[in-house]
């Protein structure tokens, strides 16, 4: 079984808006070992009121002045685009609004994300649907139902989905991560799952995909003292190449089933560290062995120990020589 879990690199807003750190990051996620790296793509004319909330968690400048400032013109999108597919990596955006989808499928992206906050934006989902590319679903914000016709509206047109268990919470605590809801989704709605991560450690990334998850994404930065919304929740090259290592150890896990029943790999260590059956004195030929004469030692090569009792009343064909292993061509057949 051949198993490689998509791993996404996600960039968001973290350059800063420097087309250079842009492209630095793309360069680091590439050396992580990253499958995708993620942009965020904001069109705040399309997607906010200019006196729209800041979330709690970043109070640095309104929003839409923000994602003015950090945005990139159609034709850098392009170019950081070719950056990561030269690179060998696959380029991502998260888009905001129909009109940053129409963006996206001019730069010719490859696959949609639906953002957390997306998810309800019902007629945003049927135009993405519509380009019948593969879409990853996050789930950050939205109940059963919500997230029902979510899923619906992009099965009308094709069934390339994969859903993502997320929280939205910046910095996710364990007690929030909901690895539970990764079985529910899948059998919900019969669709491959994800995992999009908000902590500060790898280890609900490594749990998700050891219990199911096929695409894990989290987020990445040059280090968490940069400015803005995400660095501080995200995690440094270090720590996203060990997340990287994990996940791939993983895989090869899960796609080496292992049967208890194949002791080959084990035979040079069960003869090491398992015990057999062994004299506890001399025995001359003839004698009928008891338990008395009988002992259990390593190594393992000889009548296993828990074929004890069956030598106990054996008769011994050859002399036996105290602490020595006994073998089966050392006895006749037991006594009755």
């Amino acid at each position: 079984m051949n198993r490689s879990t998509f791993i996404i690199a996600e960039v968001g807003s973290v350059h800063d808006g420097s087309f250079g750190n842009a492209q630095r990051l793309i360069d680091v996620a590439v050396a992580c070992g990253a499958d995708a790296v993620k942009f965020q793509t904001h069109l705040p004319a399309a997607e906010t009121l200019k006196d729209a909330p800041m979330p709690s968690y970043f109070k640095g400048e309104p929003r839409f002045e923000y994602f003015a400032r950090t945005g990139f013109t159609l034709e850098q999108w392009k170019k950081l685009a070719q950056h990561a597919t030269s690179s060998g990596i696959e380029f991502m955006s998260s888009p905001f609004s129909a009109e940053a989808v129409a963006m996206l499928e001019d730069i010719g992206i490859s696959r949609y994300k639906i953002p957390s906050g997306e998810v309800s934006n019902l007629p945003m989902l049927e135009t993405i649907a519509r380009t019948n590319k593969p879409v990853l679903l996050s789930s950050g914000m939205s109940s059963w139902a919500e997230l029902d016709a979510a899923v619906a509206t992009i099965r009308r047109y094709h069934n390339q989905l994969l859903v993502m268990q997320c929280t939205s919470s910046y910095p996710c605590p364990p007690e929030r991560v909901g690895l539970n809801v990764l079985g529910e989704m899948k059998s919900r709605w019969n669709t491959p799952v994800g995992y999009s991560d908000h902590s500060m450690e790898n280890n609900a990334c490594l749990a998700a995909v050891a219990l199911g998850a096929t695409a894990v994404e989290k987020h990445l930065t040059f280090s968490r003292a940069m400015y803005g919304s995400d660095a501080k929740h995200s995690a440094e090259p270090a720590q996203f190449s060990a997340l990287v290592q994990g996940i791939r150890e993983i895989d090869a896990m899960l796609a080496s089933p292992v049967d208890k029943n194949d002791l080959n790999a084990f035979r040079e260590m069960k003869e090491i560290f398992e015990k057999s059956v062994v004299s506890t004195c001399n025995i001359a030929a003839g004698s009928v062995i008891t338990s008395a004469m009988l002992g259990i030692k390593k190594p393992g090569s000889g009548i296993p120990a828990a074929r004890l009792n069956d030598v106990v009343g054996s008769v011994a064909k050859v002399d036996i020589l105290s602490d020595s292993l006994i073998r089966e061509t050392d006895l006749v057949s037991r006594q009755a």
